[in-house]
């Protein structure tokens, strides 16, 4: 279990300790109070063992600090809400992790993505995927599953011909010039990508060298729905479910967008960037 997650359990569990002792309860009569055993109460307040929703319920009930109800379940809810080590999510490959990513896109039907760096997953080609999970499984070491993750990474694309769902993708122009993946395999993501431009469900923005910037192009992230954003970092990733930090990631969303180009511009910048590897 990673450190940022094993913390914050831990901070919640000094949160019941606290509650507890304040109506000078020790942990065996809480324990009767509620009907459990004396060694649940001791897991939950020293962040051994992780609570539900009704466990909170029941501990400030039984503590006589109803009150205290919806700070826990806001806890609980941020355990997750935070960051997710690549250490652990990796421990069983690059498969599990898309997978996980693709509940999400399936439950979302408004999807606005930046990628600074490299092309967008869900508009990566085959080949172009297979160079970005080994890269990324030789930095973190992790389970080398790339031809499993590849698949679920391509089958994932196939939200972008379903009706009713829409994507909002803007990249930087170095993401399509970073030579990830050797020149031949980046020229067919760039025809791929010229391609996309004609999808009624996606819109491909494409930030230009010498735009003006509303904010520096950072890492990746992504705004599903405005329900959660996911960001990326090198170590962990961040998700991101309260209502102020999705309101940041949404403006910063759309500063970027405003200094991209659509359409037949994008098309023009794509192919300037197809033409220079002509040159590598």
């Amino acid at each position: 279990m990673t450190s940022d997650f094993q913390r914050a359990r831990v901070a919640l569990g000094a949160r019941l300790r606290e509650l507890r002792t304040d109506r000078r309860l020790t942990g065996r009569q809480l324990a009767a109070r509620l009907g459990w055993t004396q060694s649940k109460v001791s897991k939950l307040e020293t962040g051994r063992q992780t609570a539900t929703a009704d466990d909170l319920l029941a501990w400030a009930g039984g503590t006589g600090h109803p009150q205290a109800a919806e700070e826990l379940i806001i806890r609980l809810r941020s355990l997750e809400s935070r960051s997710r080590a690549w250490r652990r999510q990796l421990a069983a490959g690059h498969r599990p992790v898309q997978d996980t990513l693709t509940v999400q896109y399936e439950r979302s039907r408004r999807i606005r993505g930046w990628e600074s760096s490299m092309v967008a997953g869900m508009l990566q080609t085959a080949e172009y995927a297979r160079h970005v999970f080994t890269r990324y499984t030789d930095l973190h070491q992790s389970v080398r599953d790339t031809e499993e993750a590849v698949r679920a990474r391509v089958r994932r694309q196939e939200l972008l011909y379903e009706p009713g769902r829409t994507f909002h993708i803007v990249m930087w122009e170095a993401a399509l010039r970073a030579l990830v993946c050797p020149p031949a395999v980046l020229a067919a993501q760039l025809d791929r990508l010229a391609g996309v431009l004609g999808l009624d469900t996606v819109s491909l923005g494409i930030v230009p060298f010498g735009a003006p910037l509303g904010i520096p192009p950072a890492n990746g992230f992504w705004l599903y729905d405005d329900r959660l954003v996911i960001a990326e970092d090198w170590h962990a990733e961040l998700w991101l479910d309260d209502a102020d930090s999705v309101g940041v990631y949404r403006k910063a969303w759309q500063t970027l967008s405003d200094s991209a180009v659509y359409g037949a511009d994008a098309h023009r910048v794509i192919a300037r960037a197809r033409r220079a590897l002509d040159t590598v």
